[in-house]
C-alpha cells in the first residue's frame, strides 16, 4: 500500500472510526479512480437497487454472512451519495444521519415524549398522521402520489390501495374483490390491440393486488413464492426427461406437460403429512 494511505490498512475499533474510514477512502476514490470520479447520483441509482435487493436475498437465506457483506455494500451507497452531495454543496452525511435521527425521534413520540400509544396500531396510525403532516399532504391524492414509483409494481399498487382504503375507498368484502378479477380477466381476453391488452392486463394485476391485500398476503413475496415453485418444478420436469433419455427441447408440448403434472403430483405427495 502506498504509504500516504498506509493509515487505511487494518480494521476499525469502532463504528465511527469504521465509518470515518470508509468515507476517507471514498474521497481518494473521487479524486484517484477514473470510474469513481465518473459517477453521480443517476448512475449510481440502478447499484443503489440492487444492494437493496442483495440484502433482501440474504435475509431470505438466512444468511448471515452474506448479509453482512451486503449491508456494507448499502453503506458504502448511502456514503458515496452523501459525499457527491457535499461536493456540490446540498448537504453531507452528518446532515443525512441527523436528518435520520430527528425524523426517529418525531416519529416515535410514544417513546420519546411519553405520549402513550403503546400498542401497535395505535403507534403505526400515529406515525402515519406525523407522515402526513410532514410531508403537508393535505390531500388523499397527494398520499397516494407520495408512494414512490421506483417501488416495485407489485409493492407500490398495494401500498396505494391501502392508503385509498383508509379513507373508505375500498371493497366491502373479499368476495367482490374476487369477482373484479374475473370481469378484468374477461376484459383482457376482449382486447384486440397490443395498447388495450397492456390496458387490461394492468388492471387485471391491480385487481390480484386488492384480493392479496384483503387475504393479508403480500403480493410480492407470493408472487416470488411462485416463481421459484415453478423453477423447482421445471427442473424436476427437466430431471425426468432425462431419466427416459430424451431433453426437454427433443419432447412435443403434450410430453412436457405430462411430466409436468407428474411433478406437480409428486410435489403435492410431499406435501402429505404421514
Amino acid at each position: 500500500m502506498r504509504e500516504e494511505y498506509r493509515h487505511l490498512s487494518g480494521t476499525a475499533e469502532n463504528s465511527k472510526q469504521a465509518l470515518e474510514r470508509l468515507t476517507e477512502i471514498l474521497r481518494i476514490l473521487r479524486k484517484e479512480c477514473p470510474w469513481d470520479r465518473e459517477q453521480d447520483h443517476r448512475s449510481l441509482r440502478s447499484c443503489m437497487i440492487e444492494e437493496a435487493y442483495e440484502v433482501a436475498e440474504a435475509i431470505d437465506n438466512s444468511d448471515g454472512q452474506n448479509l453482512k457483506e451486503e449491508l456494507g455494500d448499502v453503506i458504502l451507497q448511502v456514503v458515496f451519495h452523501s459525499l457527491l452531495a457535499e461536493e456540490s454543496g446540498e448537504f453531507d452525511l452528518t446532515d443525512v444521519i441527523n436528518g435520520e435521527c430527528e425524523k426517529m425521534i418525531r416519529r416515535h413520540p410514544h417513546v420519546f415524549n411519553d405520549e402513550g400509544a403503546k400498542d401497535l396500531d395505535k403507534v403505526l396510525e400515529k406515525w402515519e398522521n406525523i407522515k402526513v403532516k410532514e410531508h403537508r399532504q393535505d390531500s388523499y391524492a397527494e398520499r397516494l402520489r407520495s408512494v414512490p414509483r421506483a417501488l416495485p409494481a407489485l409493492i407500490r399498487s398495494h401500498k396505494i390501495q391501502k392508503k385509498a382504503a383508509d379513507v373508505g375507498f375500498d371493497w366491502d368484502v373479499t368476495d367482490d374483490a374476487l369477482e373484479k378479477i374475473v370481469e378484468e380477466a374477461k376484459e383482457l381476453k376482449g382486447t384486440a390491440t397490443h395498447e388495450e391488452r397492456t390496458e387490461e392486463l394492468g388492471d387485471l394485476l391491480f385487481s390480484v393486488v386488492n384480493v392479496s391485500r384483503f387475504i393479508g398476503v403480500e403480493p410480492e413475496a407470493a408472487l416470488e413464492a411462485a416463481t421459484d415453485k415453478f423453477v423447482a418444478r421445471f427442473k424436476k420436469m427437466e430431471d425426468m426427461a432425462e431419466e427416459t433419455g430424451k431433453k426437454l427441447e427433443q419432447m412435443t408440448l403434450g410430453e412436457m406437460d405430462r411430466l409436468w403434472d407428474e411433478a406437480k403430483t409428486r410435489d403435492d405427495q410431499s406435501k402429505v403429512v404421514v
